[in-house]
């Protein structure tokens, strides 16, 4: 996979991580009500790897959509960008993961109302809840793999030493803080998008 997409900033994936942790009941909520099955959660998490170029979230999904049964013709076509062979019920949830990393988790109100319409709103949420679950793997995993591939001696050329470890040691300061502010949004009844 070709790295195609400049890093996300410190507060980039801050943001991408609250907004992460405040749709994963919907997530769950979709899964428990068989909203989305597992083929449908990968072609979301397989589609936004490819806008954002996570080699860990690549490899990860790839395993986990060939134990769902998706074919390998369709999983080499979405990590190459091409949208064949996505079950036309899928379509526009597929299109909506990837205008959401394109736009860097800031999808026009438009395509999110879209979504809404087209899917009602519980699956909607459910479908904007894999789609930020899996960009905040990507922010994280991107750094990661760039740390885990300089000690390998292939340092990504897009990234530094310092930004990989600043991101790999802040993970941990991050999300708990995330959590809470997640939380106070939710308390808050701030809107999703």
């Amino acid at each position: 996979m070709g790295f195609h997409k400049n890093l996300h900033s410190i507060n980039e994936i801050y943001n991408i991580t609250v907004k992460a942790v405040r749709t994963m009941p919907y997530l769950k909520k979709a899964r428990q009500k068989s909203d989305m099955d597992q083929q449908f959660m990968e072609r979301i998490m397989l589609t936004v790897t490819e806008v954002n170029g996570c080699e860990i979230c690549s490899y990860a999904h790839t395993k986990m959509a060939l134990e769902a049964g998706m074919k390998d013709e369709e999983i080499e076509n979405m990590l190459a960008g091409v949208s064949d062979n996505i079950p036309a019920e899928q379509l526009s949830a597929i299109m909506f993961a990837q205008h959401y990393a394109d736009t860097r988790g800031f999808p026009s109100l438009k395509s999110w109302q879209r979504v809404v319409e087209k899917y009602g709103l519980e699956k909607a949420e459910g479908i904007l809840g894999a789609t930020r679950m899996i960009m905040m793997g990507n922010v994280y995993g991107i750094p990661w793999s760039s740390f885990l591939n300089r000690l390998k001696g292939k340092p990504d050329t897009r990234s530094s030493l310092e930004y990989e470890l600043v991101v790999v040691a802040g993970t941990f300061v991050m999300i708990p803080v995330a959590l809470l502010h997640a939380l106070i949004l939710t308390l808050l009844k701030k809107p999703l998008i």
